[in-house]
């Protein structure tokens, strides 16, 4: 097994205290390990990546393997950030009486997930706190989507079951205010429910959910080639993070890597990504406490972007550039040059920007200690990307587990403990300055060569982890292939999934006037949650 050192001696260690239990182990992938046990196992060997390895539970799923095995499988995708390496634990579901232990109760971090297994495959959750519907609405009739018996094109009677009772509170001057699902503007549609006292929030309670795409069942149905695109329309802000991580999926099945130029490429639309996205943010935080001079200047540089974005691929949200082992297009000088203005005209302009909301003590005064999440509580839940580090959380995948060009440039991770709307502004805004040198580096360092390698049909019954260190946080791609060059099951992760319950505990204590920056200071993707 061509393991990375460190996963190697994780390896050897499990081995020695687990002996004949792990049944069988092997590593597509240097940092990539794969242990084959049984269900009673789950339990043991969460506590070990946990307190031995510091590891984390970053995501659960299943896949139907009925008409092979007789059984689902569960996965327990563990990264090793320590070690640079991802764990996966699989475990059989006997199809007969299809029953999971839940974790949820010692890891928050899976309550959601855990719950898309039982809503998606029918696998019923046992010890779970909370085990109603999660992605599928209460009034959805007794269908299973991702189970491989369920036709993707059925269409279902109209549903007229019981809609969704949120919980009831009780208390002398206790209400309850709705907010949404329908919301003033474009965003997609998601319920949130305050229970207040006065003006202090006692509770909070979300549902998502309301426009269940069924995407992961989409990737079903279509030729690998033909996914690209389908990823990139899974949370529109981040369409190239989501294809670029499929095609990094996809790359490793087919042990293919893109050429040094195409990954360098990537890297720089990469951060493209992170620059239009940050800067709105920041903009639309200030707007939200009525700093709108503030919020029009970062407009206007979101919009230079968006434009070099269009010039550089022919579309303001980068779509259409990438593929299966690259990207589709070179640039030329003259785009090269546009590219090396923007950083330098957009550095100037954002520290003419920066120092103008520095002045502006309302603003600070507003977000200061506004929506605070404690790293307790970031740990607890597993809140990555922008959040997390607002909040102590010292990870991101560009470093950690480097892939494309992010191992030839050099930046640093902006950390915080206040865990704030401040922070949390403070985040973006200093990692915005660290991809303007990210882009210098790239630009300065553009190998010549190919942009793209061929891949032909790829391999049937192969897996692996695409995954990409987007503007919100991390994502996943985990694949399984089937012959005929298509997939066997696609499991997408967006940060937002993770991240949504964090909402709940950071406005806490405040007021629902805050609510609206508070939550655009996570600024998390319905798109991308609802998938």
């Amino acid at each position: 097994m061509n393991l990375l050192p460190d996963l190697r001696i994780v390896l050897d260690e499990l081995t020695e205290r687990f002996g004949a239990r792990i049944e069988h182990a092997h590593a597509p992938q240097p940092n990539e390990l794969y242990l084959h046990t049984k269900l009673e196992l789950v339990g043991a060997l969460c506590s070990a990546f946990y307190k031995k390895y510091q590891g984390r539970l970053a995501g659960v799923f299943a896949e139907d393997a009925r008409a092979e095995r007789d059984v689902f499988f569960v996965y327990y995708l563990y990264a090793l950030d320590a070690a640079h390496g991802f764990v996966f634990v699989r475990v059989p579901v006997p199809s007969d009486n299809p029953e999971l232990p839940s974790l949820t109760n010692a890891i928050h971090a899976v309550n959601w997930q855990e719950r898309e297994i039982q809503d998606l495959f029918g696998i019923k959750l046992l010890g779970h706190p909370n085990p109603r519907r999660c992605v599928l609405h209460d009034d959805w009739p007794e269908v299973y989507p991702l189970r491989k018996d369920f036709d993707l094109h059925t269409k279902l009677p109209p549903f007229t079951g019981a809609r969704h009772r949120f919980r009831e509170v009780e208390g002398e001057g206790v209400f309850q205010v709705p907010v949404g699902p329908v919301h003033a503007g474009i965003i997609e549609p998601g319920h949130f429910l305050f229970s207040v006292a006065g003006e202090p929030v006692l509770y909070l309670q979300l549902r998502m959910f309301y426009v269940h795409k069924g995407i992961e069942k989409l990737f079903e149905s279509l030729p690998i080639p033909h996914c690209v695109r389908l990823a990139e329309s899974i949370s529109g802000d981040s369409s190239f993070a989501h294809a670029t991580a499929f095609c990094h999926a996809i790359e490793r099945v087919a042990e293919v890597e893109a050429p040094p130029r195409a990954r360098a490429l990537r890297t720089l639309c990469l951060e493209l990504e992170r620059l239009y996205n940050h800067v709105a943010d920041i903009g639309a935080i200030c707007t939200d406490v009525a700093f709108v001079t503030a919020h029009m200047h970062a407009m206007r540089l979101k919009e230079a972007v968006l434009r070099v974005n269009e010039l550089l691929t022919g579309n303001r949200l980068l779509r259409g550039m990438p593929c299966l082992g690259g990207v589709r297009f070179d640039f030329e000088d003259d785009q090269m040059r546009a590219a090396a203005k923007l950083v330098d005209d957009f550095e100037k302009e954002f520290k003419d920007l920066v120092e103008l909301i520095r002045s502006h003590s309302g603003t600070r005064d507003r977000l200061e200690t506004t929506g605070v999440l404690k790293p307790e509580v970031t740990r607890n839940l597993g809140i990555v990307g922008i959040a997390g580090r607002a909040s102590g959380f010292d990870h991101d995948l560009r470093r950690d587990f480097p892939h494309a060009f992010y191992d030839q440039v050099r930046f640093s991770v902006p950390i915080f403990t206040e865990g704030d709307v401040q922070r949390r502004m403070v985040v973006r805004r200093e990692e915005l300055f660290q991809s303007l040198g990210i882009i210098r580096q790239v630009l300065e360092k553009l190998p010549a060569g190919p942009i793209q390698t061929k891949i032909e049909e790829v391999p049937s019954d192969r897996v692996a982890l695409g995954y990409v260190e987007g503007w919100r946080g991390e994502i996943f791609h985990w694949i399984h292939t089937a012959p005929g060059n298509r997939l066997a099951r696609c499991k997408v992760k967006d940060p937002s999934l993770q991240n949504w319950p964090a909402l709940s505990e950071a406005i806490l204590g405040n007021i629902i006037p805050d609510f609206p920056v508070v939550n655009k200071s996570f600024n998390l993707s319905y798109s991308g949650t609802d998938r």
